[in-house]
């Protein structure tokens, strides 16, 4: 039936092109953002997801980043710990070089006065971001802290992980800040004709070759080795540490990898499959403009009736 009120073919066409000019806007979008799921509209379900895994996928940025300014903060600890040893043990040899008969113990004193000082020094310069693992105050905290992990189970419960480093005398602590001699270089040790003292304290000047002073001097001798095995096994410890923090780092990197893969999946546009729509709906397109152009000529050949 023709009719001049009501345009049946029309109306058909104008609905099957205002759906591919929608359909048409979907696939621009997707192309120009590159993503399939931009907003909750898109789908509700993989928005949530994804928006909920980018949150924790930052606070695994922050994890990385926390680790890597803990491992700064072990590697300074460390190398100060290597240079203290160093030193102690030049510390050592001094003394056994003292323990020569007829040597001027006194200029080899002052020898080892220069090296304790730079023993105090390396200990007071082995600071990080304010932190310094060596010189501890034995009253307070002398645990250290690391974040390590960051982890959300299926009930949705977060949980930070940690990594502690001991601090106290079996730990990197080589000074007591507190005074209390819980360090390993301040720690009190006994020579039987001298006493106590410590290794940034001892004395051999007034030292002659008695047998007694003699005895002292391999006192000293053992004492400092004793700090060197110490610092040593500390040494070890801190680099296990510093291992461990390298490892979670990794960990942390490969998993945000993964966790923007997965993102990836839920909301990422395939390029060459909207590409393709694309080019088919514009096709689509221009075949609804040109059906609607026909069926709106149709209501002209009505007037052709009355010629």
């Amino acid at each position: 039936m023709s009719s001049i009120n009501t345009n049946i073919a029309a109306m058909t066409a104008l609905q099957a092109l205002n759906q591919t000019n929608k359909e048409t806007l979907v696939t621009q979008n997707r192309i120009a953002t590159g993503l399939r799921v931009k907003d909750a509209s898109d789908n509700a379900a993989y928005w949530s997801i994804a928006t909920t895994m980018r949150s924790d996928r930052q606070a695994l940025s922050t994890v990385a980043d926390a680790l890597g300014l803990g491992a700064a903060t072990v590697d300074v600890a460390v190398q100060g710990m290597e240079g203290a040893i160093k030193i102690a043990s030049d510390i050592k040899t001094k003394l056994v070089a003292a323990r020569q008969p007829g040597v001027d113990r006194a200029k080899i004193q002052s020898e080892i006065e220069q090296l304790q000082s730079s023993l105090k020094s390396v200990v007071d310069t082995a600071t990080f971001s304010g932190q310094n693992w060596l010189a501890v105050d034995s009253t307070g905290t002398t645990t250290r802290t690391l974040v390590s992990s960051f982890s959300r189970d299926s009930t949705g419960a977060i949980s930070i992980g940690t990594i502690e480093v001991d601090l106290s005398s079996t730990g990197s602590m080589l000074v007591d800040t507190s005074g209390g001699g819980a360090g390993i270089l301040d720690s009190v040790r006994t020579a039987p004709g001298i006493g106590d003292y410590t290794v940034l304290t001892l004395d051999i000047s007034t030292l002659t070759d008695s047998a007694a002073d003699l005895q002292d001097l391999e006192s000293f001798v053992s004492g400092v080795d004793a700090a060197i095995t110490s610092m040593t096994d500390s040494a070890t410890g801190l680099g296990a540490v510093k291992s461990r923090i390298s490892l979670q780092k990794d960990f942390a990197k490969s998993l945000m990898d993964a966790i923007d893969t997965g993102v990836g999946q839920l909301v990422d546009a395939d390029m060459n499959e909207e590409s393709t729509r694309l080019q088919a709906l514009q096709v689509r397109q221009q075949l609804g403009v040109q059906a609607l152009g026909m069926a709106n000529q149709s209501a002209q050949m009505i007037l052709r009736l009355f010629q």
